[in-house]
């Protein structure tokens, strides 16, 4: 038995804790706790497993537990030059984040965090271990279950291990800032990190080879800053990439992600055009992995 299909006793243990019936929530670092709503107070706190139980560099794959913190994830992985782009509070588990869902700033160049997930070991409403996914790139039939508990809220099964794909630490970060148009300067620009707009200032973030980074920032002429701008927290909203043309500076703080469609704002009410989940298809899934509706009751799956 391969170590990625062995059961540690402390993923044993978590799904001990869970059981076969009352509700449970798993509690990660709060940094999102209230994305989706709180769950309920009769609730109980479970806490996944945490550690770094396997690297292999040369794999460029990472094996643990949910419970794990970000910055220990990516202290162990800065030993070989390698990393995880999950870009959140440092303080955040990655299991937090994985049932959360939401990508970070440089979604732009590395994709939405589902896409760095390999698989998943979760407990379902029975209490039971299941395992989607696989320690490299498969083909998979029916439900992309691994895929389908990212961004879930713990509403379709309990994450308590994950095999998270690696990627390079780049060579040379900058961020650089002016007021071009920021789709002209999408246009220009080869596999750009981050572009964020507040409709009148854009940064850019370039990341790889230093000579690269150096080339795509001379086609700017772009001032060098310390880092991106401070984003709104008042609420996430997704929107089709190209409707970014249409936001105007108003009395709205917003910054927006170029090429990604994500806007940050600081207030709840706008008008711009929101593409609602589809919440038929969300509570069919959930009465098919969850029928009693045990598992992070309150809570409810959005989109971001």
């Amino acid at each position: 038995m391969s170590p990625e299909e062995q059961v540690s006793p402390e993923l044993s243990e978590f799904a001990s804790q869970i059981g076969r019936s009352g509700p449970v929530t798993v509690v990660g670092g709060r940094t999102q706790w209230e994305v989706g709503g709180l769950p309920d107070s009769e609730a109980r706190e479970i806490f996944a497993p945490s550690g770094v139980w396997s690297h292999e560099p040369e794999e460029m794959t990472v094996r643990c537990g949910a419970g794990t913190s970000l910055l220990e994830l990516s202290e162990q992985l800065a030993k070989h030059r390698q990393m995880v782009p999950l870009d959140m509070d440092p303080k955040a588990t990655v299991g937090g984040v994985l049932a959360v869902g939401r990508s970070g700033i440089r979604r732009l160049r590395y994709g939405h965090v589902r896409d760095l997930v390999l698989q998943i070991r979760h407990v379902d409403h029975e209490g039971k271990l299941v395992t989607s996914g696989g320690p490299t790139v498969k083909n998979v039939s029916g439900y992309d279950l691994c895929r389908l508990l990212v961004g879930s809220l713990g509403k379709f099964g309990c994450i308590g291990e994950v095999i998270l794909r690696c990627l390079p630490v780049p060579e040379t970060t900058r961020w650089l800032s002016g007021t071009d148009d920021p789709f002209e300067v999408y246009s220009k620009l080869y596999r750009p990190s981050s572009i964020l707009w507040n409709g009148e200032q854009v940064w850019v973030c370039l990341e790889g080879v230093a000579s690269d980074v150096d080339a795509e920032a001379s086609l700017l002429g772009f001032e060098e800053v310390n880092g991106p701008p401070v984003l709104p927290a008042g609420r996430r909203i997704s929107i089709q990439p190209k409707s970014l043309k249409e936001l105007v500076v108003n009395d709205t703080n917003w910054v927006a992600e170029i090429g990604v469609g994500i806007v940050h704002t600081d207030t709840a009410e706008t008008d711009w055009q929101v593409p609602e989940p589809s919440r038929s298809l969300m509570l069919d899934l959930e009465h098919r992995l969850d029928p009693t509706g045990r598992l992070n009751p309150g809570r409810q799956v959005v989109e971001g």
